[in-house]
Parts: C-alpha cells; sequence; structure tokens
C-alpha cells in the first residue's frame, strides 16, 4: 500500500517544514509495517513537496497511525497536506524489463473494479 501525502510550502518555511517532515518519517519508519518512505520535493516548483511512505497493508498503516509518537510527530504535519485522497492500493506491477503483474483489489471481486 502507497501513501502520498502532498504540501504546498512557502519558500520562506521550507526549513521548518522538512524539519517536521523529518520528525514524521522517523516516527512512520519506526512502526510496524512500514517499508519504505521519502520526502520529496517537485522540480519545477520548490513549493510543492510529497511525504511518500509504502506499507505492508492498509491495516499496519492505520495501526501506524494510532500510535502515540506518530500521533505527536506525524499526524499534525500530515493535517496540512493537500486534501486529497492519499492511500492506494498497487493493482498491478513490473520489475524492470520485467512483465506487467496484476493483482486483485481488496475493494472488489476483481482489478480496477
Amino acid at each position: 500500500m502507497l501513501v502520498t501525502n502532498r504540501f504546498v510550502v512557502d519558500v520562506d518555511v521550507a526549513d521548518d517544514f522538512t524539519e517536521r517532515a523529518h520528525a514524521a518519517l522517523t516516527a512512520l519508519a519506526a512502526r510496524p509495517g512500514y517499508l519504505r518512505g521519502q520526502l520529496l520535493r517537485a522540480l519545477d516548483d520548490p513549493r510543492h513537496w510529497t511525504l511518500l511512505t509504502e506499507w505492508e497493508s492498509v491495516g499496519t498503516y492505520r495501526r501506524a497511525l494510532g500510535a502515540f509518537e506518530v500521533k505527536v510527530s506525524a499526524v499534525p504535519l500530515l493535517a496540512e497536506s493537500v486534501d486529497e485522497p492519499s492511500a492506494y492500493e498497487a493493482l498491478a506491477n513490473a520489475a524492470p524489463a520485467g512483465a506487467v503483474v496484476v493483482a486483485e483489489s481488496d475493494r472488489a471481486a476483481g482489478p480496477y473494479r
């Protein structure tokens, strides 16, 4: 499961934002089910940032949000993200030079439904 939280951050507060984002990423990374994460900034417009995390499952992500350290360090930052869907399930993937592998959706009987 992939979580993308997008932010629009004024350049004059970017240092404070990155410090808080690093703390949020540290708190999330300590939780069971966390696979990887990145703090990303857009090349075309330095005001646009994304906190990208990958989780074993929806359940591990939701349980992580309930942890005390995540509530203190990550949830306030995540509340500042752009109001849009942020959690995505993987429905297909491909390794380099590999074939596309389709996965069943947890939401429906078949992929992409």
